[in-house]
């Protein structure tokens, strides 16, 4: 199958914005305990109690920013528990994941460490659901406050003399569901009460983020944005790919069929109408696009691994996830000039991780392979692209088979990221790249294909899918053909002069 994509280089759209490759981290099953934070009496090498060989992992990433404590812990999630010496923290039971003991080991202190080595900017979402404005308000006062009060008191005797730098604040979560179940009218009046003693001490600014909607509420987003606009920086969408139903079955990680793969694609890219038609009731508010988009929760959600405890959300990642990984950071790029962040779920042993652990084993998922192929894209400026040509079809209904994104790095050099989302189809490719400047001197591109629906890497076979140098292409008058095999996310780096 033929398509011919088109790369105007002197035509930039805008800054791909970093923060588009962020995370989200919630107490939530395996994710910060084991996965995360080991303790630092642990025999798995660890820094300050955070492990060493995730650390390094997520490091060599280059995580823009990473989100915390929640999801729906955030809202029943009371910060003055998660502070002060470890064996006096309250222990609680964490109701909305597992019925499992929390001990609060991992708190404020730890997240922030965390955030420290890898140099990546902290997102915490505030308790809106069951906390009070006080108690908002205390806990920016603890983090930034450079001053004399209670709060820069307590932080300095819990070990930290000066603040940190917090510049991402999300004022609730889920407020529609697991933050209350609030009305957006309701949710409106408070989030304007709340952000209002989100204070900026000294000179950190926070930047406010507004609880958004559930996947297509365009209410939600209308009343919001009509009642509290002037006083949030963003608000955020969520939005998870889903092939069944969510209630009923959402369908397994592995061991699924070809209409299961489809179907996860064709959801996948659904994520494209929903930022065009929340964008849209914001241009109406907002029409300088002053107020960020931020999807700060996305990602496969399957049915949990037999045998793992269903409040867990533990699922293997295959290269139908790479697909969607590839599919969904390409939308965020086209939607540059409102999508300023978006942080997939979640970091390690939920969801669409990039890393899972079991004890002291790890290994790096396809998601995560796909994230360090395109981390190239980060800053950088996004190209005008067009494309056209086949689409992929089952039982009478049709999606695009390629997806394509381009950028020019602050180097001059051009990514080009292509995913093929036919599970039985090559796609014959044919770019060609105008406004160049010079002809094409040098080209190096990656590939990671695989052979079977859901192929993925075990702890027995860590290394079973990772990508590959790859070589089907070729350069004639300018365009670059190339041949991409079916299931592949691909990369290609194009410098020119």
């Amino acid at each position: 199958m033929s398509h011919v994509i088109t790369i105007n280089a002197d035509v930039s759209h805008g800054t791909i914005n970093r923060n588009i490759y962020g995370h989200f981290s919630e107490h939530l099953g395996r994710c910060i305990y084991e996965g995360i934070w080991v303790g630092e009496d642990s025999k798995i090498p660890n820094t300050e109690g955070i492990r060493n060989d995730v650390l390094e992992a997520l490091k060599k990433l280059k995580i823009p920013v990473l989100r915390w404590p929640g999801g729906c812990f955030a809202d029943e999630y009371h910060w003055k528990d998660g502070i002060g010496p470890r064996e006096n923290r309250k222990r609680m039971i964490n109701t909305h994941w597992g019925g499992v003991v929390e001990n609060n080991h991992f708190g404020t202190h730890e997240f922030m460490r965390l955030c420290e080595l890898l140099e990546c900017e902290p997102y915490i979402s505030g308790n809106v659901g069951s906390g009070t404005v006080q108690e908002m308000s205390e806990w920016v006062e603890y983090m930034t406050f450079d001053g004399v009060s209670p709060m820069a008191e307590w932080r300095k005797e819990n070990g930290r003399e000066k603040p940190w730098k917090l510049k991402y604040f999300g004022v609730g979560n889920e407020n529609w569901g697991c933050g209350g179940n609030m009305r957006p009218e309701y949710y409106a009046d408070l989030y304007r009460q709340y952000q209002t003693y989100v204070r900026n001490y000294g000179e950190n600014k926070v930047y406010k983020i507004a609880c958004g909607p559930n996947v297509d509420d365009y209410r939600w987003m209308e009343t919001v944005m009509r009642e509290a606009h002037p006083f949030m920086n963003a608000i955020s969408l969520h939005y998870y790919t889903i092939p069944g139903e969510f209630w009923t079955g959402k369908g397994p990680a592995t061991g699924f069929t070809e209409q299961e793969w489809f179907t996860t694609m064709k959801k996948a890219l659904h994520m494209d109408e929903l930022i065009t038609r929340h964008s849209a009731i914001m241009d109406q508010y907002d029409p300088n696009k002053r107020i960020g988009l931020i999807v700060d929760e996305w990602g496969t959600w399957y049915d949990v691994e037999p045998g793992t405890n269903p409040g867990f959300l533990y699922q293997q990642n295959t290269i139908r996830d790479a697909l969607v990984a590839g599919l969904t950071l390409n939308i965020f790029h086209e939607h540059n000039d409102r999508v300023v962040m978006a942080n997939i779920a979640q970091i390690v042993n939920v969801l669409q991780s990039v890393i899972l652990t079991e004890g002291e084993k790890m290994l790096l998922t396809p998601t995560y392979h796909v994230f360090n192929m395109y981390k190239v894209h980060q800053d950088a400026e996004r190209l005008d692209a067009h494309i056209s040509g086949s689409e992929y079809e089952m039982d009478g209904e049709k999606i695009p088979q390629v997806s394509v994104s381009a950028s020019k790095d602050a180097e001059g050099k051009i990514h080009v990221s292509l995913c093929n989302v036919s599970h039985d189809s090559q796609a014959d490719v044919s770019v060609a790249l105008r406004g160049l400047g010079g002809p094409i001197s040098k080209i190096k591109a990656e590939q990671l294909a695989a052979d079977s629906l859901d192929a993925h890497n075990t702890f027995e076979e860590p290394d079973a899918l990772t990508p590959s140098t790859f070589s089907a292409y070729e350069v004639e008058e300018g365009v670059l053909h190339a041949k991409l095999a079916p299931m592949s996310v691909t990369v290609f780096e194009i410098t020119a002069g």
